[in-house]
């Protein structure tokens, strides 16, 4: 428990972290990456480099301290990390070096307002939100144990790989062991950890899972990261699955992880709206979905450039085919000439007048999942036709607001 005086030091650092929060993290971050490499592999570098990394942690501290006296507001916040880092293999022997490179660079970045008081308080609400983290994460690994059969990583089989459009691939993954999968929870996602050099360190990312749960394979569809920047690497982890991974290689997965789940309690209409490869959890989400009521009106609106990128065409109309309750809208903004509108498809971007089309007056549930842009376009719509925030589900890498404000 923080004391009061703790309390008050925190809130009077509010204009601080609002000022120059990201400054702080970015100073963090580099402090911890030179004092404890040893972390360095918990990252993923192009995140560090966009400055997404820095600007999710900022937003959290910001938030964490606005919320000192009330940290169950932010207990949506701390399942999306925990979720995170337990994907990641994050352990209780890890907290102390962030919270030792955090009170260090709070020290370093505000000089001498930087009072024992401030180092004490904030030292303190470290040591509260470290336990909270490390005891939902055990919770966590626990839940891995018990119900998949694993924590920590475990080998799989490449049994297939797909091209499923011009950028993406779908690789189809079973257990070296030979043992069943318990099923995933529609939206999760999975930690691939693979060695694109031999004899390299290997590197660890977060991919949906595509498939519907309860195959007896995973599923994950991965778009190939290619860079703008002359002269800058293409991803590199999505490099080696598009280029090098074969079938009957071998990766390691940890369990699925993550909050951006199908409710399977909500039995109203269904809106799915994707963008790019953002479908992947959604396509999850629409198994999930279809299997529990065949007769629950599902729209999917896939927003894609164009044919060549988009992904799943046909296993989109085998669904439509098996499900006379499923639509599916295809939305090109820049489509090829032979991108037609047509009956299911249009072109543009996501706007009102498509959304006033497709969903009318109804009032269903919305889940959306794509890139930034998108995504603060959805809820902006969304939130001008009066949906309730709590009606609207994203997925979104970053502090909330930067979609909903």
């Amino acid at each position: 428990m923080l004391t009061a005086s703790q309390l008050a030091v925190i809130k009077q650092t509010v204009p601080v972290l609002q000022e120059g929060g990201e400054a702080l993290t970015r100073h963090f971050y580099e402090r911890m990456f030179r004092e404890n490499p040893e972390v360095l592999r918990f990252f993923n570098p192009a995140h560090q480099k966009a400055g997404t990394q820095q600007r999710a942690l900022a937003g959290a501290v910001l938030a964490y301290a606005q919320n000192i006296e009330t940290p169950e507001a932010l207990a949506s916040a701390v399942e999306l990390i925990a979720q995170k880092h337990a994907s990641l293999g994050i352990q209780a022997e890890h907290y102390p070096i962030v919270g030792a490179n955090l009170l260090a660079s709070i020290q370093e970045v505000l000089g001498e307002a930087a009072t024992p008081a401030v180092i004490d308080a904030w030292g303190a609400a470290y040591g509260v939100l470290a336990d909270i983290f490390i005891h939902r994460e055990k919770q966590i690994y626990d839940h891995h144990q018990q119900d998949y059969g694993w924590t920590g990583f475990k080998r799989f089989v490449v049994k297939r790989a797909v091209t499923e459009s011009d950028t993406i691939r779908s690789l189809y993954l079973a257990p070296e062991d030979g043992k069943s999968l318990h099923p995933h929870l529609p939206g999760q996602y999975i930690t691939v950890r693979v060695a694109p050099q031999a004899g390299g360190e290997p590197i660890m990312r977060n991919y949906s899972l595509s498939n519907r749960p309860g195959a007896d394979q995973y599923r994950i569809s991965v778009k190939h990261e290619r860079t703008r920047e002359a002269g800058a690497p293409d991803g590199v982890c999505s490099s080696f699955i598009h280029q090098q991974l074969a079938e009957g290689d071998v990766v390691e997965l940890a369990p699925p992880c993550g909050e951006f789940t199908l409710d399977t309690g909500d039995d109203r209409a269904l809106v799915l709206i994707a963008g790019g490869v953002g479908i992947t959890p959604l396509l999850s989400m629409l198994y999930a979905a279809l299997e529990a009521n065949p007769n629950r009106e599902v729209l999917l609106v896939q927003c894609v450039l164009n044919s060549a990128v988009r992904p799943f065409a046909s296993e989109l109309a085998q669904l439509q085919g098996d499900f006379p309750h499923l639509r599916v809208h295809v939305r090109y903004s820049d489509p090829l000439p032979e991108d037609s509108v047509q009956q299911g498809v249009s072109h543009g971007l996501l706007d009102s007048a498509l959304l006033d089309s497709l969903v009318g007056e109804q009032a269903p549930a919305f889940y959306l999942c794509g890139p930034a842009p998108m995504l603060r376009q959805g809820w902006q719509l969304l939130a001008g036709r009066g949906v309730a925030s709590e009606d609207i589900r994203f997925e979104f890498f970053g502090p909330a607001t930067d979609i909903t404000a």
